[in-house]
């Protein structure tokens, strides 16, 4: 097990018990305060849940909610002029290779290597094919590309836009050190993880799987976690959020039950977290650091108490941050470096994946190992819903309405339950860790998405059991 400390990063601003009439206990209580605030916020936007117009959601979703309402159509061509700038621009970079200094902000967006070059101008094709309905159906088709451009992305371009933005009062201003003390002897025996990434889990929970990936991305290339902790908490913790789990419910027909499907998924989803760090190929994963080194300390000196030292790690990481300019100036780079990336490649990926889906036997040859285990488990329909689950590697949605014709109740239960804790869908997060820096390819992302189904099943289907 990797030991987390670095010695030069020690606290800088004593604790709470000097004196504040002195230069040091004003410069305590300021940075105390801005942990508080700051913090609070990035709590507020990311993880507290709370009903808004019929449904639970967080104050990120709600901002989502809004901007998408005010861009409306609009963001037909918010996504047309995104994609197209990304293939465009990566494309002159390319050809041109103009003389930019290292660092720069195009050079960064738009200076990609040739795979991830095609991949924008693939995507930037079917997203124009799509948007003009030329082409083979199983590209423009509603139920394949229609499903990327009518229902993922116009939902991405204002959530990325708001969770971004924000993600620095979650993770910049000393919450991340202060729940990441508190938790990180269970996080370690538990899941081989530090204490920070309780944040992440957190942010995914009550957020979105794509929230809480975005952190362990952010998390990484700064050096607070290892490859190793980076891919486990990726492929672990990007749950999709309560709300989505009741949506997924209640199109597969199981809403009825929600109380007992959504403990399920809870618990499936615990118990997949111990397992998973545990064997291959996250086991097999370096715990070596984006920066060459890590920046992660979670080590309690002797003279303090657990709490007294996640307060002094929180104060002092507030204490360190710059501007609020200077931080939004980061996150922009951050927001322009995801749309140009990511979007075109989910156009790319997602489109693919659906089509495969919709239009042909792929998926069904990938289920026909699955069935015999199935049958042993005793589901009912059980080549019914080998293929909803497999289908589930493409798009998280696809298990729900592939399954929903299933007319066994208890099968429809574990099809929909299994779709959440599977985590693995190239329509979103497998896109987005293959745009990271966390080195997972797509065969590793498919053996960790079979590894979840198979643990996923044998724990959802015991719960089935008892219940139907």
């Amino acid at each position: 097990m990797t030991n987390h400390v670095n010695k030069s990063q020690q606290p800088v601003l004593g604790n709470s018990d000097v004196d504040p009439e002195t230069p040091q206990g004003k410069q305590w209580q300021g940075a105390f305060w801005k942990f508080i605030l700051f913090s609070a916020l990035g709590i507020a936007l990311f993880i507290i849940p709370f009903q808004w117009d019929g449904k639970i959601t967080i104050l990120l979703g709600v901002l989502t909610d809004t901007l998408q309402a005010v861009l409306g159509t609009a963001v037909v061509y918010v996504v047309l002029a995104i994609v197209s700038i990304s293939s465009v621009g990566a494309l002159v970079m390319k050809v041109l290779r103009p003389n930019l200094p290292e660092g720069s902000l195009i050079k960064g967006m738009f200076d990609v290597d040739w795979f991830w070059l095609a991949a924008r101008l693939l995507g930037t094709s079917f997203a124009w094919m799509i948007f003009l309905q030329i082409g083979p159906e199983f590209l423009i088709n509603r139920n394949t590309g229609g499903v990327i451009f009518e229902d993922l992305v116009p939902i991405l371009i204002p959530l990325f836009f708001f969770a971004i933005l924000s993600l620095p009062f979650l993770t910049d201003f000393g919450l991340m050190e202060f729940l990441g003390t508190l938790a990180s002897k269970v996080f370690v025996k538990l899941f081989k993880l530090p204490g920070r990434s309780a944040v992440d889990a957190m942010s995914s929970w009550f957020g979105a799987a794509s929230i809480g990936l975005l952190v362990t991305m952010q998390e990484y290339d700064k050096s607070f976690y290892s490859l190793r902790e980076a891919a486990i908490i990726a492929t672990t913790f990007s749950v999709t959020s309560i709300a989505f789990t009741y949506v997924v419910a209640k199109t597969i027909g199981v809403d009825n039950n929600f109380v007992y499907f959504y403990l399920t998924v809870s618990l499936t989803g615990f118990i997949a977290a111990i397992i998973m760090p545990r064997i291959p190929p996250l086991s097999l994963k370096p715990d070596t650091y984006h920066s060459g080194k890590s920046l992660l300390d979670e080590e309690i000196p002797a003279q303090y108490s657990m709490y007294q030292w996640a307060l002094n790690r929180a104060v002092t990481r507030a204490h360190s941050m710059p501007s609020l300019a200077s931080v939004f100036k980061n996150s922009l780079k951050n927001l322009f470096d995801i749309y140009f990336g990511l979007i075109p490649v989910i156009f790319a990926i997602g489109t693919i994946g659906l089509g495969l889906a919709e239009y042909t036997p792929v998926f069904d040859w990938l289920a026909t190992p699955l069935v015999p285990v199935l049958e042993l488990l005793r589901i009912p329909e059980a080549a019914e819903a080998a293929p909803a689950m497999i289908m589930g590697f493409a798009d998280m949605y696809l298990p729900a309405l592939v399954g929903k014709s299933i007319e066994s109740e208890m099968t429809r239960f574990i099809v929909g339950a299994a779709s959440i804790t599977q985590i693995i869908y190239m329509s979103e997060v497998g896109a987005l860790i293959l745009k990271s820096n966390i080195k997972l390819n797509i065969l590793e992302l498919f053996i960790i998405f079979i590894l979840r189904t198979i643990i996923s099943l044998v724990v959802i289907t015991s719960v089935a059991h008892l219940l139907y």
